[in-house]
């Protein structure tokens, strides 16, 4: 008899869901039980519910599992949401108010302020939040969030500097990858040979505020947002996978490029303490090479759980210039809500 965890996964069929699928097949510590999507889907196989899109088949186990409706009455502990921001807000309250664990990477409740907005090697006391927001909302289960597929790059680069130096203001140019606009994205007519300097969905915004409230301190029943200022601009580029950033720095405390390049390569933090089955050994790696990183290169560093920084050099305008790469459906999502909940079960958060 197994003694995993039982999991589901709401919005299942989609491309995030599809990726927690894949993540999830043989995971040591949960055992994916649940699949629930929209109600044109539920009632169906999961063969028959989705255009499987990910490079490896169908889980055997799962492809006869009857897609169920996103209602509170599955049989597991904790819910993975993939949700699309449209129906997420409602549906994932209905779930951690009926005591479900709810990890999602859905955006709808990541600026609440009781809502921990999570990247385990950077911020982990936020998890306190829980307590406060059970509290408030009168919740047996919870809500955790994982940030935008570009800012969770941008901050694993971010904290060990911060920490080190204490970041005063940055500008931030993206170039994001196809996968990041889900499926069936762009028209193959309005990408090749091109780049779109617009994001839809308030991309530059979340860029611009996640970062302040990751790195934010908590004091109290709230957090206290980083003062340091960001500018953004974001870009869809004709790439499968991986985010790249180009990122110039103002510190208070000047450093050189060898002292930056240090701190980031000596990063670890408490999932790598623990162990956990989703924790890189190497949170952040920096390459050497002049010309990396590179989305095709470098996007699966760490199994894609890993922040890949290079070209690390003096800024003429700022202190400091950077690259850096993470793999957007991996670290940027589902995976970074996986992580979320190895930490959560870790510190006892789930039973």
């Amino acid at each position: 008899m197994s003694n995993r965890i039982a999991v589901g996964v709401l919005g299942a069929t989609g491309a995030v869901g599809q990726k927690f699928v894949k993540l999830l097949e043989n995971h040591p510590w949960f055992e994916l039980k649940e699949l629930a999507a929209s109600d044109r889907s539920a009632g169906k196989p999961y063969e028959e519910a989705t255009i499987w899109r990910q490079y490896t088949p169908i889980p055997e186990s799962l492809r006869q599992t009857v897609v169920k409706p996103c209602t509170p009455n599955l049989e597991c502990r904790i819910v993975f949401s993939g949700l699309d921001s449209s129906v997420a807000g409602e549906v994932e309250e209905e779930f951690a108010r009926a005591g479900y664990v709810v990890v999602t990477n859905s955006r709808n409740h990541r600026m609440d302020e009781d809502v921990p907005l999570l990247v385990p090697e950077v911020n982990p006391d936020h998890l306190s939040l829980i307590k406060v927001q059970r509290k408030k909302r009168g919740w047996s289960g919870a809500i955790v969030t994982n940030p935008n597929c570009s800012t969770i790059g941008l901050v694993m680069a971010l904290a060990p500097i911060d920490r080190a130096f204490r970041v005063k203001r940055l500008v931030v140019t993206t170039m994001q990858a196809l996968s990041g606009a889900g499926f069936p994205g762009h028209a193959a007519i309005d990408m090749l040979g091109n780049v779109i300097p617009h994001i839809g969905g308030g991309e530059e915004e979340k860029v611009e505020t996640e970062p302040r409230k990751i790195l934010g301190h908590l004091e109290g029943d709230r957090i206290r947002f980083s003062d340091f200022v960001i500018s953004a601009h974001t870009n869809r580029v004709f790439v499968e996978d991986g985010h790249m950033e180009c990122v110039s720095v103002e510190l208070e405390r000047k450093a050189s490029p060898e002292e930056v390049a240090r701190v980031l390569s000596e990063f670890k933090s408490v999932p790598q303490e623990l162990k956990l089955p989703f924790a890189p050994e190497r949170p952040v790696i920096v390459a050497s090479e002049r010309d990396r990183p590179q989305p095709r290169f470098d996007r699966d560093a760490g199994d894609g759980m890993s922040a890949v920084v290079g070209r690390i050099r003096p800024c003429p305008v700022f202190d400091i210039r950077f690259v850096v790469l993470s793999h957007n459906t991996v670290r940027g999502a589902a995976g970074a809500a996986i992580l979320n909940a190895e930490l959560m079960k870790a510190q006892g958060l789930i039973d």
